[in-house]
């Protein structure tokens, strides 16, 4: 997503876009992205600085850490970006901080939910569906 700055009026513009999380590189191997994100917001200019407050919402995929269970969360996310400006800047680029704010947010240990038993030692069972009959739990 690029700005260009000379086209930001006084009065600030208004942003709206869908960007592909392909584009961003937000795939890890324990969380998957939807196809798009959707980022809107407003640019604001004063004579030696550009404000872009932007919203950004996704769905993204998880493996669960301890039982394994592919579990789906939604990003919705607010976040504000101040840049200086020089005079030889046509454009400012928002993909690398974007990206960077998204994956600031990515769980250390993703889990489907904080009660998450996980998977038994002995027979592989997930827990959260119910006891096993290895005689561990």
């Amino acid at each position: 997503m690029k700005i260009a700055i000379n086209q930001v009026p006084a009065e600030g513009l208004y942003i709206e876009e869908e960007i592909k999380s392909a584009q961003l590189d937000l795939d890890t191997d324990l969380i998957k992205f939807g196809p798009v994100l959707e980022v809107r917001g407003k640019v604001t200019r004063i004579t030696n600085a550009l404000t872009v407050e932007l919203n950004i919402k996704g769905s993204l995929g998880a493996d669960c850490s301890r039982c394994l269970s592919r579990y789906d969360w939604k990003l919705d996310k607010n976040v504000r970006f101040t840049y200086p400006l020089e005079s030889s800047d046509n454009f400012i680029d928002l993909d690398p901080d974007i990206r960077e704010e998204i994956i600031l947010d990515y769980p250390i240990k993703p889990l489907c939910r904080p009660d998450c038993q996980g998977l038994c030692l002995k027979c592989g069972k997930n827990k959260n569906e119910g006891g096993c009959n290895c005689g561990s739990t």
